[in-house]
C-alpha cells in the first residue's frame, strides 16, 4: 500500500510499504476513504516533537470502511463506515471510565517511555511519535485500529466524508477548548490562531452563545474564514493585539482566552519572539509560548485559559506570577474525542454546522508531500488539506 512516511525534518515520502494485519483480537483494519494534514503534523514535520523515527507513517485524523475485524471485536463488521479518533482508548481503565479517554491508561504500548517525559502514561495516538506508542498513522491506503471496539465513530447514511472526517480530531478539539471557557452569555472569548482548529472553536464559542468572539491571525483568508463564522478580526501584522482588545472589552479584557496555536507560536518585531527563536534553535527550549504570555496579560481577572494547542517540552519565562495573582483558570490537555462525538454528530446531521467549510485542497496521496509545505507556509490559501487515496 501507498503511505506518506517521515525521514527527517521536512522529508515526508509517499512511499510503498507492507499492508498492516489484525495483531490482537480487538483490532479492526479500515481502508481509508479520506484523511487530513493536521496543524499539529506540522510539528513533527518541522521536527520539534521528540520521538519520531525515520519510516513513520504520518496522520492521525481519517476515516475509511471496516474491511476486517478482530475476533473479540464485536462492535463492528465488515462494511461499518468509521471515523477514527486521533486518541486511542482502551474503554476500560479508570481514566476511561472518566471520560479522560486522551489519557487512556492502556492504549500507549510505550508508556514506560512517556512516563519517564510525562510523569505518567498518556494515551496512545496515530501516527505521532514513539513518546505515544508509535503506532503507524492514518495518511495511508489502510490502517490496523487497535482497541477498535472502541476507538471509533459509525457513521450514518446521508453524511459526506467531508462533513464528518473532522469529528476525528479538528471538531471536538475546538469543541472542547471552548467548552473548558464555560462560556456564559456575557462573556467575550478571544481565539489565538484562525487555523483549523481556531475556526472549530469560534464557530464553537457561538453554538454556546458567547457575546462577542475575536480572533487573533495575520493571514487574510483565515481572518475571512473567521468572520464569516461571526468571529470578531484582529490582524497583528497591522495592529496592536492589546490595544485592540482593550477597545473591543471596554478595558476589562476578555473573560476566556484560547491558544489554538501552541509550540510553533508568531509574532512580528517583539523582543519574547526573537527571544523565543535564540533559545529554539540552540535547543535550550522547545517551544515557543508567545500566545501563552499573551493571554495571561490580556485575560480579565478570575477569567479562564484554555488551551487546545500542542506542546511538546519545555518553555520560558512565562509570567506565571501574573496568572496566579490574577486568578486565571488553566484548563488543557489533547481531546477526549468519544466524550464529544455523539453531540457532535448529531448537530452535524441536524445542521447546526457543517465542517467541511473548512476545506480548500483536496489532493491525492502522492501530492501530500507537497502540500505539509504548502499548509505549513499558508501558500495559495491554504487553511485545511483532505487527502484521497
Amino acid at each position: 500500500m501507498r503511505a506518506l512516511r517521515w525521514h527527517g525534518k521536512h522529508d515526508i515520502r509517499c512511499d510503498n510499504v507492507p499492508d498492516p494485519k489484525i495483531e490482537h483480537p480487538r483490532d479492526a483494519i479500515i481502508k481509508m476513504s479520506a484523511c487530513a494534514i493536521c496543524g499539529s503534523d506540522l510539528h513533527l514535520f518541522d521536527g520539534f516533537m521528540p520521538g519520531m523515527k525515520s519510516g513513520d507513517i504520518m496522520g492521525h485524523e481519517f476515516m475509511g470502511e471496516v474491511v476486517e475485524v478482530g475476533k473479540h471485536n464485536k462492535a463492528l463488521k465488515v462494511g461499518d463506515r468509521v471515523v477514527v479518533p486521533f486518541t486511542i482508548t482502551c474503554g476500560e481503565c479508570d481514566q476511561c471510565k472518566r471520560g479522560n479517554f486522551s489519557v487512556c491508561e492502556r492504549s500507549n504500548r510505550n508508556k514506560d517511555l512517556a512516563a519517564k517525559a510525562f510523569g505518567h502514561t498518556t494515551a496512545g495516538l496515530f501516527g505521532y511519535s514513539h513518546l505515544t506508542g508509535g503506532y503507524p498513522g492514518g495518511q495511508a491506503e489502510y490502517v490496523r485500529v487497535p482497541f477498535a471496539d472502541k476507538t471509533h465513530i459509525k457513521i450514518p447514511n446521508g453524511l459526506s466524508d467531508e462533513q464528518v472526517l473532522f469529528l476525528g480530531d479538528i471538531f471536538p478539539t475546538g469543541w472542547q477548548a471552548a467548552v473548558q471557557c464555560d462560556i456564559e452569555p456575557t462573556d467575550t472569548v478571544c481565539i489565538w490562531g484562525a487555523g483549523p482548529v481556531g475556526q472549530m472553536a469560534i464557530r464553537s464559542a457561538v453554538l454556546l452563545g458567547a457575546k462577542q468572539v475575536i480572533v487573533i491571525d495575520r493571514v487574510p483568508e483565515r481572518l475571512s474564514m473567521a468572520v464569516a463564522g461571526g468571529a470578531i478580526p484582529i490582524n497583528f501584522d497591522n495592529e496592536s493585539v492589546i490595544d485592540r482588545l482593550m477597545e473591543l472589552t471596554q478595558g476589562k479584557g476578555p473573560e476566556k482566552c484560547i491558544d489554538a496555536v501552541g509550540m510553533e507560536s508568531h509574532a512580528t518585531g517583539t523582543v519574547d519572539a526573537m527571544y523565543d527563536r535564540v533559545k529554539q534553535a540552540v535547543m535550550l527550549e522547545s517551544d515557543r509560548p508567545h500566545v501563552l504570555r499573551e493571554m495571561i496579560y490580556v485575560c480579565r481577572p478570575a477569567g479562564t485559559l484554555s488551551v487546545p494547542g500542542v506542546y511538546g517540552g519545555l518553555i520560558d519565562k512565562i509570567p506565571f506570577g501574573a496568572a496566579m495573582n490574577k486568578g486565571l483558570t488553566w484548563r488543557m490537555g489533547q481531546t477526549h474525542v468519544n466524550r464529544w462525538s455523539e453531540d457532535l454528530l448529531r448537530r452535524i446531521q441536524e445542521g447546526q454546522i457543517d465542517p467541511s467549510f473548512v476545506i480548500t485542497h483536496t489532493v491525492s496521496m502522492e501530492e501530500g508531500p507537497g502540500m505539509y509545505k504548502t499548509f505549513r507556509d499558508k501558500h495559495d490559501g491554504c487553511i485545511k488539506v483532505v487527502i484521497k487515496p
